[in-house]
């Protein structure tokens, strides 16, 4: 695997440990924001690139995976959050502007997924808009 491969899959890992953190923001990820979550993935990010994982599934279900197993082991928002700013910092090159919309859409949607944004979802979504400037 190349370099840029290993890259893009960390990517797909931690957009999942992000929208994750976003839906958990209040300490509770409902399942219209998992259903939301799953919609995301199959309408916008399969179509991102043809980056494939060891099983030749496309590597954007890595997002729908690690959000998965966030949300069994009940793992808080703030550390995932911070996995994600700490991957985008070192990495920030490779987040061109149609990515970070669409990264900014796709949080956006798992937000509202659920009785529409609260206060601890705003929160997070303004923090990820500043990352991502």
């Amino acid at each position: 695997m190349t370099n840029s491969q290993i890259i893009g899959h960390q990517l797909y890992q931690n957009l999942g440990k992000l929208f994750y953190s976003i839906a958990n923001a209040d300490h509770s990820v409902h399942i219209k924001e998992l259903d939301r979550l799953k919609e995301v993935v199959r309408e916008k990010w399969l179509d991102v690139d043809a980056l494939e994982d060891r099983y030749g599934t496309d590597a954007a279900y890595q997002i729908e995976s690690v959000f998965d197993w966030l949300l069994e082991y009940e793992k808080k928002s703030d550390p995932c959050f911070n996995a994600f700013a700490k991957f985008y910092k070192e990495h920030s090159s490779i987040f061109t502007e149609d990515l970070k919309d669409l990264i900014m859409t796709s949080a956006n949607a798992v937000a509202s997924a659920f009785s529409g944004k609260n206060k601890a979802e705003l929160v997070l979504l303004g923090k990820l808009g500043l990352l991502l400037k």
